[in-house]
């Protein structure tokens, strides 16, 4: 058995100390006897079902996209020796396993396979174990395994920290005892501080980082010292070799800042960082050590880290950062003219042109956003945006889930705008709009002659656009299961290959996934993958449909207020009253237009089965049928808009105040609710001419009559006669709508 530090875990910096391999092993052995295992004991062979599986590596992404390429490069180095090599999480758990396939069938009969738990707790003393109790690195072999099921295994085993030292998962290789070399424990350890390295330059990829080393030559390999900075110079992060060489743990660190660690202000190493060709610098460590630095900041104009620009883009006013860009209101448009939304597209493989900051909760066409924005003071939406809030800025993926038409897009949009990538483009594509046929190109785009009638330079998909920003798929539940393999393996591998091409082009996005289905009952119908309904639901949210939100009066005033804006940028655009694409013709100056007392009763009232969309639309429309008003009331709503509502819904409260009449009645709708009560009695005398009634008064008996009969459900009532609730209430205003009435 072999240890490369001693116990004291991946955060400590000081002389490590090689504890006695018998020392160590028997220390293992005690804890193993202490979890109650025994060591002829048949082993827990079990591993976790799919789905937990599944759970478990989607919870382990950035894990898995940085460890399995440095994996691949492992198990190649060892072909041939009756080896695999396993990644596992910070419990034990192998996420990920590659090996010489005659020694896969033996390690999966002790569970040494994707889902096999390997703690110590579980299979008493091994590397795995062994290695993640002590946080470091190990060699296990033959009969020191504690369950003797296991000593046919020789296994080494490094742990993966997180740029804070916390240990995230480790890296192993296994294989039959007999073919053991004290050589595998170096390889191992070497490609788990390689995983490190790599997880410390994407999470610090926009902050200023420093690779220093007494020796220039070590520059760029695995020992260099890897430290990250703020602009301002504050700590943030440092590799274990940085740890080691600075001779401070990463607590200790905490308090420092980079003139105190190099003795170097921090606007000379940020001039020195933006030179056309930086050199080597030299600088001095606190216990009078000098290292060879190279200076890195590349920061992609937004970040998670609060130091960075917030989503409008305004210059946080850090010494060492140029000016940003001053925000641009047409660059998008611009930006839809250089391929980002639609019109022309770059060629195949383009990087896509990324538009400036936008101002704080503006979007294209006046449309609302910002999370801020969002909260109209509804209890349940406020949840919703704070569960969002608190994941903002990370690699958490969101499931939105809703039904048809409850502002899915407009939240995916309020996250990107809030995020580190509301300067990248917003990519939003309907999967059940796009036909199965079609929905592979959209997607991954193609290259020329892919297929018939494919453009002449090809295209580039959907995926490709949103690079360096947000993708939302919309309808995630409607993507055909051929489509669902291919979008796991681009969210696994970060790149996508165009139809008809051999190449991989690396993209950088983030994924906002929504759907109004019931993605566990298509799973369980084999009608959705399991692996990527794992992948995809990081957290997931529900908006609340408008007939349970408290907020409706709020909405409809925004709603008004931004279709005026898009009137008003309609007019500025347009001569006369031509209207703007989307607006209305309303005159010039009239002023913004209110919700009658009435029609906000009825608005009230409503089921809005259509929910956002819904109201946005009637509002259009009764905006348009409002004229000059000021106000839209009962009589502008359009005529279909309650004829939908479900006939067991509750009775919708009666307005009142008065009125002129509107529209009669037909007479056979009025013969069709009085003939069934007339039918059981006898005919009637003929009237005496004197006792002929109005035309009116015939109407209005008839309406409180129906109104009667169904409970005051004014929806059943104008089944019943055969007209538009709109005509039953225009009616009940000419009869002032007094109780009396039904």
């Amino acid at each position: 058995m072999q240890s490369s530090l001693n116990g004291a875990g991946p955060a400590q910096h000081a002389a490590f100390v090689p504890l006695p391999p018998a020392r160590v092993i028997a220390e293992a052995h005690e804890r193993s006897r202490s979890f109650g295992l025994l060591r002829h004991a048949s082993a827990d062979l079990q591993p976790l079902a799919a789905d937990a599986l599944a759970w478990t590596v989607a919870r382990n992404e950035a894990l898995c996209a940085h460890a399995v390429p440095v994996m691949e490069t492992l198990s190649a180095q060892i072909a041939g020796t009756q080896s695999m090599v396993l990644l596992t999480d910070a419990q034990g758990i192998v996420l990920h396993a590659l090996g010489d396939e005659e020694f896969l069938g033996r390690a999966q009969r002790v569970a040494l396979r994707p889902g096999g738990t390997w703690s110590e707790q579980s299979k008493g003393t091994n590397a795995i174990g062994t290695a993640l109790a002590l946080g470091d690195a190990v060699q296990v072999n033959g009969d020191e395994h504690f369950l003797a099921a296991n000593q046919f295994l020789t296994c080494s085993c490094a742990p993966i920290c997180d740029p804070q030292g916390q240990v995230i998962g480790a890296l192993d290789v296994s294989g039959d005892r007999h073919q053991q070399s004290a050589h595998t424990l170096a390889l191992v350890r070497m490609s788990a501080r390689m995983v490190e390295n790599h997880l410390f330059g994407k999470v610090y990829e926009d902050a200023v980082r420093l690779r220093f080393h007494a020796r220039p030559e070590f520059l760029g390999t695995l020992v260099e010292g890897l430290a990250a900075f703020t602009p301002e110079g504050r700590f943030l992060a440092a590799n274990r070799s940085g740890q080691f060489q600075l001779g401070l743990s990463s607590n200790a660190m905490q308090a420092q800042t980079f003139p105190s660690l190099f003795g170097m202000p921090m606007s000379a190493l940020l001039a020195h960082a933006r030179s056309a060709t930086p050199q080597p610098l030299r600088l001095a460590l606190p216990g009078g050590v000098v290292v060879n630095a190279m200076v890195e900041f590349r920061p992609r104009g937004a970040s998670a880290l609060g130091w960075m620009p917030d989503a409008a883009g305004a210059a946080d006013g850090v010494s060492g950062r140029g000016p940003l860009p001053s925000p641009d209101r047409q660059a998008p448009e611009r930006a839809r003219g250089q391929g980002q939304r639609t019109g022309q597209e770059p060629g195949p493989g383009q990087a896509v042109p990324l538009p400036w900051a936008r101002p704080a909760g503006a979007m294209p066409g006046g449309r609302m956003s910002g999370l801020r924005y969002l909260d109209t003071g509804d209890a349940q939406l406020a949840q919703v945006l704070d569960r969002v809030s608190r994941v903002l800025g990370s690699d958490v993926p969101m499931l939105i889930l809703g039904e048809t038409g409850t502002g899915k897009e407009l939240l995916a949009q309020a996250i990107h705008q809030d995020g580190p990538r509301a300067r990248g483009p917003f990519v939003a594509v309907n999967c059940a709009s796009i036909p199965e046929t079609l929905i592979e190109a959209e997607l991954f785009g193609y290259e020329e002659g892919a297929f018939t009638g494919a453009r002449r330079k090809g295209s580039v998909g959907k995926i490709a656009q949103a690079h360096g920003g947000t993708l939302f798929l919309d309808e995630i539940g409607d993507m055909p299961l051929a489509m669902q393999a291919r979008l796991l393996r681009v969210l696994q591998e970060r790149t996508v290959a165009p139809l008809g091409s051999a190449r991989q082009i690396p993209v950088d996005v983030y994924v906002l996934c929504a759907t109004h289905r019931n993605l566990r009952d298509m799973m369980a119908r084999g009608l959705f993958r399991d692996d990527l309904y794992y992948r995809l639901n990081g957290l997931v949210v529900r908006l609340p449909a408008l007939r349970e939100r408290t907020d409706l009066r709020v909405i409809v005033q925004r709603l008004l207020q931004a279709q005026d804006r898009e009137r008003a940028a309609g007019a500025a655009n347009a001569s006369g009253h031509a209207s703007a694409p989307g607006g209305w013709p309303r005159p010039r100056g009239t002023g913004p237009l209110r919700v009658s007392a009435r029609a906000m009763e009825l608005f009230l009232a409503h089921r809005w089965p259509g929910n956002l969309r819904q109201l946005s639309n009637a509002l259009r429309t009764a905006a348009l049928m409002a004229g000059d008003a000021q106000e839209i009331d009962i009589d502008h709503l359009p005529e279909d808009l309650f004829d939908a509502e479900d006939p067991s819904a509750p009775a919708a409260p009666l307005p009142t105040g008065g009125g002129s009449s509107g529209e009669a009645m037909d007479s056979a709708h009025v013969r069709r609710e009085v003939a069934a009560p007339a039918a059981a009695a006898a005919a009637p005398a003929a009237p005496a001419p004197s006792a002929v009634r109005s035309w009116d008064e015939t109407v209005e008996d008839a309406l409180r009559h129906a109104l009667s009969v169904h409970g005051g459900n004014v929806s059943a009532v104008a089944r019943a006669l055969g007209v538009s609730r709109n005509t039953v209430y225009r009616r009940l205003k000419a009869m002032n709508g007094t109780p009396s009435a039904h």
